[in-house]
């Protein structure tokens, strides 16, 4: 031990790392794409009242920002959203379709020319309104260019009164102020539908479809159908998916012929004229949140670029002759489901334990792999940064729970002899997803304190092949609790953790997990609760929106069938059982978790005369996801603050947390 380092309380060791600069350093690039030869993307604007601006790559390798605020190029569909933009090359020069989060219209924009986007759809007063996806541009029929998206089309005021389908729309704006001038492709035969994707020779096309129940990664159909001389989409034949099979994606080959991604054999797997093509226990698809999720692209040179991995998803080029897959080299552990491909190039966004989310090019030919945009930057020393190990634990019946340890590093303090750290086990939202391991400055503006951190990749989360996901069938707020607090207790057992000094916090899924910990479990000294689901028989009658608005069946039961059991697990129900303090932080336009059902909650805390500690933060101008720069750092500071306040330590310089009973 250098004579530099002192022996400090956990929790109050001075860091470089502060609110601001996490803040500044949340989200990630996103939807990667090429217009011509040049690569562009989106990317967060926390300072910029968290709007997503796009970004290009001149051929000069300077980065430039497209569209000044408040454009925002983000859609709505599904709530989540999907790929909102795309761009080709008309007349040499580039010309962009994308979609504005305030009005969901679609536009087309020139950046050649200097002008101002123009609309291309026309506004609805009916519920939520137009909302677009996936668009991509094509020749018409009758020569004028148009748009293919899927169009999301409210009917009424209720959250599943919509219809969704593929709409082509004029590029030349005549939709604008008029809807019967979008042309209908298909017909709203299925309640969700990703964007057509088109044969090499134009003559068919090819499409996912589900409907409710089912999520996405229960089951899926994969649709083919051929585009009559009218310039629609036929009638669609199935070719693979079903109840128990989901089909994450499908793409076309240059010669025609599909491939597809599946789990009918227990992993998301890649198939070809419904054959596996070199069949692994490892996933190379992924949950489909969002319309436009790209783990897979077929290259002209008839390798296909791949995301694969367990437990992670590496950047790759398979060999469908010899199975083999070649990796990108680098220091890139995680790339998300966002591949683009042009000739020979593949671009996607990949991050490390060490390096923050960039725009990652990979050249086939050459082998080689490159950052070409926001390009990780060390903003802190990186010896600062947390040192974090995948660990496999074991839950009571003797299932595997995957986790991600961060503990607390700092390179000049170490605690004190003979006291252990405090430890906060964080749950992810989903809850069908997953946590990468990489560089998240959130987790280190805690680690550096001397605050310890666990990711919990509990059982239902992804990338561990579908036994492990369905683990979580009907056992929502059973095992997820349980996995959780496995590791938490483990942690104590093994003389990593303070037992005394254990907390829990998570968003939306993961807030409804921290809130089930608190109330049905002993493990924890206190909580922070972002966006929660608090109330399972509010949120399956109608308190959500349409995309998740069944998903209880799958992660509950049958309403109808086991109401008692919804109300038994829900926090809401039993609010005298909350025994210790929590921070609930809440956006107060958010359409998935409503505020309502937080503040019910918190009036059930109230009533039940047990006097827990505890503050509400509830944030305007926020919804589903934090990504205003002064709301991150208030939810940062305060979260730090109810930690100082629950393991009895000092924060100098943030803001004190008014806790009231």
């Amino acid at each position: 031990m250098g004579d530099k380092v002192r022996k400090l309380a956990y929790g109050t060791w001075p860091s470089p790392i502060g609110a601001a600069l996490a803040a500044d350093h949340d989200g990630a690039p996103q939807y990667p794409g090429f217009v011509g030869d040049e690569v562009w993307w989106t990317e967060p604007r926390p300072a910029e009242q968290g709007r997503r601006a796009l970004v290009r790559r001149r051929a000069d390798g300077a980065e430039e920002s497209v569209l000044p605020p408040p454009w925002n190029v983000r859609s709505r569909v599904m709530e989540y959203g999907g790929r909102p933009w795309t761009g080709t090359v008309r007349d040499g020069r580039p010309v962009i379709v994308f979609v504005n989060f305030a009005d969901q219209r679609l536009y087309r924009y020139e950046p050649e020319t200097g002008g101002e986007p123009q609309p291309l759809t026309p506004v609805s007063a009916v519920g939520g309104g137009l909302r677009w996806a996936e668009p991509e541009v094509r020749d018409g029929r009758d020569g004028r260019a148009e748009v293919w998206c899927v169009l999301e089309e409210f009917t009424g005021d209720g959250p599943s009164d919509l219809r969704r389908l593929h709409v082509a729309v004029p590029l030349d704006g005549s939709a604008a102020e008029d809807r019967a001038a979008l042309r209908e492709l298909s017909r709203p035969d299925h309640h969700f539908v990703t964007g057509a994707r088109v044969s090499p020779d134009g003559t068919r096309a090819a499409w996912i479809a589900w409907d409710h129940p089912r999520m996405p990664w229960d089951g899926t159909e994969l649709l083919v159908a051929d585009i009559t001389g009218d310039g629609v989409l036929g009638t669609p034949r199935t070719l693979a998916g079903g109840p128990e099979e989901s089909v994450a994606q499908v793409e076309w080959t240059g010669d025609g012929r599909l491939i597809w991604s599946s789990d009918r054999d227990g992993w998301w797997n890649l198939y070809r004229d419904g054959e596996p093509l070199c069949p692994r226990e490892e996933e190379f698809g992924g949950p489909l949140w969002t319309p436009g999720s790209r783990w897979f692209a077929p290259l002209d040179c008839g390798l296909v670029a791949v995301l694969h991995g367990l437990g992670a998803q590496k950047l790759g080029v398979l060999d469908l002759e010899s199975c083999e897959v070649v990796d990108a080299a680098g220091p890139w552990t995680e790339f998300a489901g966002a591949l683009a491909v042009h000739g020979d190039r593949v671009v996607s966004v990949g991050a490390g334990p060490r390096r923050s989310v960039e725009v990652v090019e990979l050249d086939t030919r050459l082998g080689s792999a490159r950052v070409i945009g926001s390009a990780h930057r060390d903003t802190v020393d990186p010896a600062y940064l947390p040192e974090p190990e995948a660990r496999v634990f074991t839950a009571a019946d003797g299932r595997e729970v995957h986790a991600h340890v961060y503990p607390p590093h700092h390179p000049e303090a170490t605690g004190p002899d003979g006291e252990l750290p405090p430890y906060v086990i964080w749950a992810h939202g989903g809850p069908t997803s997953r946590v990468p391991m990489v560089l998240d400055l959130e987790i280190a503006y805690f680690t550096s304190r001397g605050i310890g951190v666990v990711e919990v990749n509990y059982g239902g989360s992804t990338g561990y092949g579908r036994a492990y996901r369905n683990r979580l069938r009907e056992q929502w707020g059973v095992v997820d609790v349980e996995d959780c607090a496995a590791v938490a207790l483990a942690l104590a057992d093994e003389g990593i953790a303070d037992r005394g000094r254990l907390a829990v916090r998570g968003g939306s899924a993961g807030g409804w997990t921290t809130a089930a910990s608190l109330a049905f479990t002993d493990v924890y000294a206190c909580g922070t609760i972002i966006y929660p689901v608090l109330d399972l028989t509010a949120f399956a009658s109608g308190e959500t929106h349409d995309f998740e608005s069944r998903y209880l069946e799958s992660l509950v039961g049958p309403l109808a069938e086991v109401p008692e059991r919804y109300r038994e697990r829900s926090p809401s129900e039993s609010p005298e059982r909350i025994e210790v303090p929590f921070l609930l932080l809440q956006g107060l336009e958010d359409p998935i978790c409503p505020p309502a059902a937080s503040e019910r909650f918190l009036e059930g805390v109230r009533a039940s005369g047990r006097g827990v500690p505890h503050a509400y933060l509830a944030f305007e101008g926020e919804g589903h996801g934090f990504r205003r720069a002064d709301t991150m750092i208030r939810a940062l500071e305060a979260e730090l603050s109810l930690y100082a306040q629950v393991f009895g330590f000092e924060a100098p310089g943030v803001p004190v947390l008014e806790l009231r009973k």
